[in-house]
């Protein structure tokens, strides 16, 4: 293995460890407790070697939300994959998509909740982005019927969004989540035609 091989394993390696590190911190701590003079202790590197691969907190956030996206996209496409009916694919992304954000509440305010410099909606999107959008929509597809695919699928995720969010803070009752949710499915998933 060459030395420049060598520099550049170990340095995405230790990119890796600064994203789990921040993934982890903000998970048992709040974003908050995520700083780099944390960070850098936590992975035993000097912070200037922080900023050697992030520019700061909020570029790293928007490194955890890309890497949040992939593992979104890996439970939808996984839940979508799991039914050959249309209108069960739809309620399964749906409740996937709820259970991420119930499980991983501190990596899902990353990807949607909290201020980052990622591209969303533009032709610049990371690739991990748009995938998990694409399983939103990909399993929407058979209900738009007219509709624009992609304003769609965006109201679809807005009222997931919405959802989890306000579930989330207290500000709808939690025992009437699965009902809430079983209407937006069902509105989502009628026959277009």
């Amino acid at each position: 293995m060459s030395i420049q091989a060598r520099r550049e394993r170990e340095r995405a390696e230790r990119e890796r460890a600064i994203i789990a590190a921040a993934r982890e911190l903000a998970e048992s701590e709040g974003w908050d407790a995520v700083t780099t003079r944390r960070l850098a202790a936590e992975i035993e590197y000097s912070q200037p070697v922080l900023y050697s691969h992030f520019k700061g907190k909020d570029a790293i956030m928007a490194a955890v939300a890309v890497e949040g996206c992939s593992d979104l996209a890996d439970e939808l496409a996984a839940a979508r994959a799991a039914v050959t009916d249309p209108r069960q694919a739809v309620a399964g992304i749906a409740t996937a998509y709820a259970a991420f954000a119930e499980r991983r509440p501190a990596l899902y305010d990353a990807m949607f909740n909290l201020a980052t410099n990622l591209p969303f909606a533009t032709r610049d999107v990371p690739v991990d982005l748009a995938r998990a959008f694409a399983e939103l929509a990909e399993t929407l597809r058979p209900f738009a019927g007219d509709d624009d695919l992609e304003l769609f699928t965006e109201t679809f995720w807005s009222g997931l969004h919405g959802l989890v969010t306000l579930t989330r803070s207290g500000r709808l009752r939690r025992p009437e989540h699965e009902r809430r949710l079983a209407l937006l499915v069902d509105r989502f998933s009628r026959d277009p035609r």
